[in-house]
């Protein structure tokens, strides 16, 4: 039986001070003519620092983001963007997303420039669709990964702190879930030529692996860089670690527990202020848990979770009341047989995962109070 490995990334990866300024520049070699998705309030710089890179023949017009990366919302920009060479998200997760998604439709290429460091979102050919209620819907999987991705570490600096703390949440989970996958030799996230899904790849899984690493050196100093809106080359670092080494660790090693766990997670209303760095941290938490991992390896975790200001509990996530029935549900929506969950290298039932829950809010709950942590 042949079984192919794989990596996907995207085609250039660039990290630089004010590469906003410089977009026009990267983006000529895909046409003339540009079509922006942009997040509202980014939009005027935009106009002050990008749209003056469009010079001689090239042009740009900005489509704004209307804050749902749903079926409905990429239609939109798929009617807007219809006559323009290339498509270019600036701004979060599900902009680019949206953006991605739009350029996979029209057959365009897409450059990328996160406005914050929170997701996996501007590297992979993954775009993650909900439904207009902010519930889960499904994941796209698109043809190729980004021509460009543009990492401006000087508007990264000056993102708030939370979503610079989420991406180090949704980061942290990278190794640790392609570890299940590299271990049970189960799917990543690249999709093959004939539909199925492919393997992990060694490459893949050590890039993960320097996601983690680089995070646990670096992301507690680069905090304080975000904090006051420097650049710092802490903050470089981990930039480097949230945004391209979290997105092909995860596309080519895969993802498991902690990211299906966050899908359960998005049918508690209580829940839809939080990050989905933040609760893809409770769902690593809770994979752990079930992984009977030691405690060196989850207090590593713990410790570095607080360094940067990340919630830890359900509560610190916005929960007012525990209802069974609805956790239950979020146990059963994590183990659909189209999410990751299937990844983990033991058979996981939807008791298994709310018991989990239970048991990882507890713990967690209980190193809040012995160590005097307020939320």
């Amino acid at each position: 039986m042949n079984i192919t490995k794989a990596i996907a990334s995207p085609s250039k990866f660039l990290v630089q001070t004010d590469l906003l300024k410089e977009l026009g520049t990267h983006g000529k070699v895909f046409g003339k003519n540009a079509y922006l998705i942009c997040d509202s309030f980014i939009v005027e710089q935009v106009k002050q620092k990008a749209i003056p890179s469009f010079i001689g023949n090239t042009s740009a017009q900005i489509g704004v983001f209307g804050g749902q990366c749903s079926d409905t919302e990429i239609e939109k920009h798929k009617i807007a963007a219809l006559d323009f060479d290339y498509i270019v998200g600036i701004g979060g997760g599900k902009t680019l997303d949206t953006a991605k998604a739009t350029a996979h439709y029209l057959v365009k290429p897409v450059l990328i420039l996160p406005t914050l460091a929170s997701t996996d979102a501007p590297c992979t050919a993954i775009s993650v669709i909900y439904n207009d209620d902010d519930t889960f819907n499904r994941y796209l999987f698109l043809s190729k990964n980004p021509d460009v991705v543009l990492a401006d570490t000087q508007i990264l600096a000056e993102e708030p702190v939370r979503f610079f703390a989420a991406g180090v949440g949704d980061g942290l989970a990278t190794y640790f879930e392609a570890r299940a996958c590299y271990k049970a030799q189960k799917d990543n996230l690249i999709l093959g030529q004939h539909g199925s899904m492919l393997k992990p790849s060694l490459i893949g899984f050590t890039i993960a692996k320097t996601c983690y690493e680089t995070i646990k050196l670096h992301a507690a100093q680069a905090v304080y860089a975000v904090k006051n809106k420097v650049v710092t080359p802490a903050l470089e670092h981990t930039i480097e670690a949230t945004i391209y080494m979290s997105a092909v660790g995860a596309e080519s090693g895969g993802c498991a527990a902690a990211h299906a766990i966050h899908n359960g997670m998005t049918v508690v209303d209580d829940l839809h202020g939080a990050q989905h760095g933040e609760k893809v941290l409770f769902g690593l938490f809770t994979q752990l848990v079930m992984e009977a991992v030691p405690k060196h390896e989850f207090q590593e975790v713990i410790d570095i979770a607080i360094a940067v200001g990340l919630p830890l509990t359900l509560e610190d996530l916005g929960l007012k009341e525990f209802r069974e029935n609805e956790w239950r549900k979020v146990a059963e929506i994590a183990c659909d047989s189209n999410d990751t969950m299937h990844n983990m290298p033991f058979t996981v039932t939807p008791e298994m995962v709310y018991s989990a829950i239970v048991a990882t809010n507890a713990m967690l709950n209980d190193y809040k109070e012995k160590h005097y942590i307020h939320s």
